[in-house]
């Protein structure tokens, strides 16, 4: 039986009439760059999200860049965040000139440690970043807490958790700014890059439009830097269609996970994961600790199931980022869920067989020894 980690043509399959439908109009309207179905987007993401404000913009990496310029932070600012995460979270705060310092993670959650935060802030620093990973919060109100204690901005890496709820509160709503991604691989994916900035403040959210378009207002009058970091037409016109299923897609998802919990419970060695009770994750990885995880994903593979690290590397560890001065050891709960983690399939398009047999066959490993 074949699982793939990832379908997209069976999502695509579901819905293609209605796809294509809404990317003829596009191709019929011209207006590929600031058509209405960007607004579209923006009004009902801001809706959707329960935020003042949304700026669609052109990735989720350019989603943390915009805002973090937003904001006015640059050179010789630091931004605290996780090293457990995709690269674009660091590679932001670094690219706008700004220093990345990491605090480890909560062994359970995979999540910022909030506990550890505050040794890390110091006169330079300027924000925190919590990342929202595989679709589940991260502790807001202690990081809400220190921001408003040392007078930081907080910015909301919710790339992997657009519509997932802390305490009820959507995920990317609580801090100044929250960012979401369109890849096409996460639960609200488009047909390309995209992305989206939401905040609670109008002011902010007036600036972060401005700074998708060169820093322009009026047209050709610029009172500062910005740049190119609109969303294509396209993209919104497929994102506003995918919208619309979004809520059901989660609950499919959601009902996955319970399956596998169930199945993995009593598999030796197998951890599955951890959702804190105040938290509706939406499962965009379902991601488990397995034992001789590299010789599992193999044996996975020759079962013809799909599977995925993220992340093989912590990013104290990249080379990239040498000259920070970290080494092997500062984040052992990061380095040793980078050593012991894989993603198992979790599509909403998949069913109770197929789960079962990814169970069996984690199973049939854990037993050969």
């Amino acid at each position: 039986m074949k699982v793939p980690l990832l379908d997209l043509g069976a999502q695509f399959d579901s819905i293609r009439d209605e796809l294509m439908s809404a990317i003829e109009a596009v191709m019929e309207s011209q207006r590929f760059i600031n058509g209405p179905e960007v607004a579209e987007l923006e009004k009902q993401i801001a809706e959707y999200t329960g935020c003042a404000s949304a700026v669609g913009v052109s990735s989720g990496t350019d989603a943390l860049i915009v805002g973090l310029m937003a904001l006015g932070i640059g050179a010789g600012d630091e931004v605290i965040t996780t090293p457990y995460t995709f690269f674009a979270t660091a590679g932001s705060i670094w690219r706008v000139g700004a220093k990345p310092v990491f605090v480890d993670i909560e062994p359970d959650t995979f999540n910022i440690d909030t506990t550890r935060i505050e040794a890390a802030i110091n006169e330079r620093t300027k924000a925190i970043i919590p990342v929202h990973l595989f679709g589940q919060a991260a502790e807001m109100d202690p990081i809400l807490a220190l921001a408003a204690k040392h007078d930081l901005f907080v910015i909301e890496d919710a790339a992997q958790a657009i519509g997932a709820r802390y305490r009820g509160h959507s995920a990317g709503s609580l801090g100044d700014i929250g960012c979401f991604s369109f890849f096409p691989s996460k639960n609200l994916g488009g047909v390309g890059d995209g992305g989206m900035v939401v905040s609670q403040d109008e002011q902010l959210g007036a600036r972060l439009l401005q700074c998708r378009n060169h820093g322009s207002s009026p047209k050709y009058y610029h009172a500062w830097v910005g740049g190119n970091f609109r969303l294509d037409t396209l993209q919104a016109a497929a994102l506003l269609v995918k919208l619309k299923h979004l809520e059901k897609w989660h609950q499919a998802r959601r009902a996955h996970a319970a399956l596998y919990d169930e199945l993995l419970a009593e598999i030796d060695g197998v951890v599955t994961p951890v959702v804190r009770p105040h938290n509706e994750s939406i499962y965009n990885q379902y991601v488990v600790r397995v034992p001789r995880r590299d010789a599992c994903q193999k044996f996975l593979g020759e079962h013809g199931i799909g599977s995925a690290v993220y992340y093989p590397l912590s990013l104290h560890q990249q080379e990239c980022f040498a000259d920070l001065g970290y080494s092997t050891g500062d984040f052992p709960e990061s380095e040793r869920a980078a050593a012991e983690t894989l993603a198992l399939p979790i599509d909403p398009e998949l069913n109770d067989e197929q789960i079962r047999h990814v169970a069996n066959v984690i199973s049939e490993f854990v037993a050969a020894g």
